[in-house]
């Protein structure tokens, strides 16, 4: 009889509910068995078991009942996708006894933690698993293969601008991600899908960072401030009428807040901010406390010569972002549009455009897939959840060293940005003394 994997989920956030446990339920429930919720929030486990039914009977545990989850349950795979600050003390428990992990991006929220990890795993029959979803996206997995077909030769520099508009920008501002001891920063939290997709594409490990970074769009000093006033939420705010990024997604048809803002959205597991204890999800994206930036532009360079020039804008009229990698052979292209419903003006079909350095130029239509973050959702969860793997010709899930070099790059480009100087992004992970200070 084949074993059915047996699984705990620590963090039942709306992540690991969307992406982890509605697969092993409703899809892969002949291979995958919920076996424990583990949260610090007992009211989120509630909103599970009443999202998904099958779960009525799976134990509950606390953050502080890890070990006994352990014991009771027998789980041998454990999903880690709570706030990205608790994820480093579930991973090391995890491989303390030998159990596999699969984390959400960012695997952890500092360089010296993911070099814990990595010598964790040295020590563990278990492995880490990164749900790196980006790499299967249709057009990258396409990139990937152009690279690997050496249509471009060996690859010299990269251009990548990444665009988060008004919608999705201000919402890690709302949430507990605008603390950077909870996610890192932006450079990480975010970040980390970009640089992962650099080193993945290229083949190449990042060696040197320099970044500049700024706060212009969020926080008590944004010129979209109405007042400056702390503790404002955007349910309940007297100001809404004066705040541009509320009257940009505000329902003038139903006198709703946001209806389209999930994050705001009375009726979605994520924005019921009253269904969660002493945790909002609509707090003012102008408060004080906000202490990461919402604009970086870096420079990296890559140990077989590859140069990055990379930004990202987290406050902007559309969502996607335009890319450009230049080899020895010949140059891509592909420019996206993110969620078109959101962006005001007719957007072009996104294609790959192939410009040989001698000949002429190849329009690439790819074959895209149904799901999210462009059908990459649905196949990286049959990869996570079907003990037989799709067969490609490269590897695409991501492990333990993937998710500490993009987390090592991210922070490297936070701390350039705060020292105004060149970082050595090896030198991160080698030095476990150094925290987010």
């Amino acid at each position: 009889m084949k074993k059915v994997n047996r699984i705990a989920v620590c963090g039942v956030s709306n992540r690991a509910m969307g992406m982890f446990i509605e697969p092993c339920v409703d899809k892969y429930y002949t291979e995958n068995k919920i076996v424990a919720l583990l949260d610090h929030d007992r009211k989120r486990t509630t909103i599970c078991k009443e999202r998904y039914s099958q779960l009525h009977d799976v134990p509950e545990y606390s953050e502080t009942e890890f070990e006994q989850m352990i014991e009771e349950t027998e789980a041998d795979t454990i999903i880690v996708a709570g706030r990205d600050d608790t994820h480093i003390y579930y991973i090391l428990k995890s491989l303390e006894h030998n159990l596999n992990v699969i984390s959400e991006k960012p695997m952890v929220t500092t360089a010296a933690d993911a070099a814990k990890i990595l010598e964790a795993e040295k020590n563990s029959t278990g492995k880490v698993t990164v749900a790196f979803n980006y790499r299967y996206n249709a057009f990258h997995r396409k990139i990937k293969e152009l690279i690997l077909d050496n249509k471009i030769g060996r690859i010299t520099s990269i251009d990548l601008n990444w665009y988060i508009d008004t919608y999705h920008g201000a919402s890690y501002f709302k949430r507990w991600n605008r603390m950077r001891e909870f996610s890192g920063g932006l450079s990480i939290h975010k970040s980390t899908h970009h640089f992962d997709l650099i080193n993945w594409w290229t083949d190449q490990l990042p060696e040197q960072v320099f970044a500049f970074g700024a706060l212009n769009y969020y926080g008590p000093e944004s010129e979209h401030n109405p007042s400056k006033r702390n503790g404002r939420n955007c349910l309940t705010c007297e100001e809404q009428l004066e705040c541009d990024y509320f009257m940009r997604w505000f329902n003038r048809s139903d006198g709703s807040a946001a209806a389209v803002d999930d994050h705001l959205q009375k009726n979605s597991f994520e924005g019921a901010a009253e269904d969660y204890t002493n945790y909002r999800t609509d707090q003012c994206i102008f408060d004080e406390e906000i202490s990461i930036e919402d604009t970086y532009a870096a420079t990296v360079k890559y140990d077989k010569g590859a140069l990055l020039n990379y930004s990202i804008n987290f406050s902007l009229p559309y969502e996607g972002y335009r890319l450009a990698i230049n080899g020895t052979k010949g140059r891509i292209e592909t420019t996206e549009y993110h969620e078109p419903s959101r962006v005001p003006f007719p957007v072009p079909e996104q294609t790959i455009d192939y410009f040989p350095l001698f000949g002429s130029k190849e329009v690439i239509h790819v074959v895209q897939t149904e799901g999210g973050h462009g059908g990459g959702d649905p196949l990286i969860q049959e990869d996570l959840f079907l003990a037989g793997k799709r067969k490609r010709g490269y590897p695409i899930l991501a492990g333990a060293e993937a998710g500490a070099w993009s987390i090592a790059t991210g922070e490297a480009v936070w701390r350039s940005v705060k020292q105004g100087q060149p970082i050595h992004v090896a030198e991160l992970l080698h030095n476990k003394s150094l925290t987010n200070s």
